[in-house]
């Protein structure tokens, strides 16, 4: 195999995101459900036999040292491979949104080139070298939809019905450690249960997050209250600034104001590279 075009990597959501801890070396302890979108960027690797890896930006520049470009190189240092990669990035999912988008692609990044460098390991295997570029990986390499405890590492597959979602990104963005870092972050939210989530899973709990992004971020409110005009009940995605609420039966959005990004999403029951890394070694 010389080449994988056409790799998909969704976005997330978080249909909630309670704080209930803060560990002593300073991460802060979650619970939350993240869900798989069809809202995706489209990644295209091709191997290269001078272990040269490099990215090609066919939409929008990049940072010379994302999250793809170092989830690559991690895995050519810690496999020993010669091979390296071209990889060509279709960018869709919007930066500093809370949807998870870089992470998703170094997680797509991971799982093409165990396969396309012929190292098939395992998925134990390659979960670490995602929690290592970063909390989220590990969600989308999982290959499901999931309850997520922990820092993000504890990942247990759940089912959630199919839905549709209006997420739109207001143009102001966010940074996820500014948020964590305000003093008047929420952080001691009671412990949730599966099945008190499973119960009512698109209007259960809260965004803990959201108070202070709202603070910090007028544009989120302005974004709530847009999609709360349609009669919907919106909430924030992660560390925002995009916002996302079910959409029900009869109600027709057409497009955002302000020049705000808005699609309207479907969710997905597993993620379109599932199976990629067997999950036992």
């Amino acid at each position: 195999m010389r080449s994988l075009h056409h790799v998909l990597a969704p976005a997330k959501l978080n249909l909630f995101l309670h704080i209930t801890g803060r560990r002593d070396d300073g991460y802060h302890l979650l619970q939350s459900v993240f869900m798989l979108i069809d809202w995706c960027d489209t990644l295209h690797f091709d191997v290269r036999d001078d272990g040269v890896i490099e990215r090609e930006d066919l939409t929008i520049a990049l940072p010379a040292d994302d999250l793809v470009m170092r989830a690559a190189q991690s895995l050519q240092r810690a496999s020993g491979t010669t091979l390296g990669a071209h990889i060509a990035i279709e960018k869709h999912i919007p930066a500093q949104a809370g949807m998870g988008g870089g992470s998703s692609d170094a997680a797509s990044t991971l799982l093409a080139l165990n396969r396309l460098w012929s190292l098939n390991w395992p998925l134990s295997k390659l979960m670490p070298l995602g929690l290592a570029l970063g909390a989220d990986v590990p969600f989308f390499m999982s290959g499901h939809n999931a309850w997520v405890e922990g820092i993000g590492e504890q990942i247990t597959p759940i089912e959630l019905p199919a839905a549709r979602f209006a997420v739109v990104k207001p143009n102001a963005g966010l940074e996820t450690a500014k948020i964590f870092r305000h003093p008047e972050l929420q952080r001691a939210t009671e412990t949730a249960t599966m099945p008190v989530f499973a119960v009512n899973p698109y209007g259960f709990g809260r965004n803990d997050l959201q108070p202070v992004a709202q603070a910090l971020c007028p544009e989120v409110t302005e974004a709530l209250q847009w999609l709360g005009s349609f009669g919907l009940s919106p909430r924030m995605t992660g560390s925002g600034s995009a916002v996302f609420a079910q959409l029900l039966s009869g109600v027709l959005i057409d497009s955002a104001p302000h020049h705000w990004q808005m699609r309207i999403c479907s969710n997905m029951a597993v993620h379109p590279q599932a199976g990629w890394a067997a999950s036992e070694s």
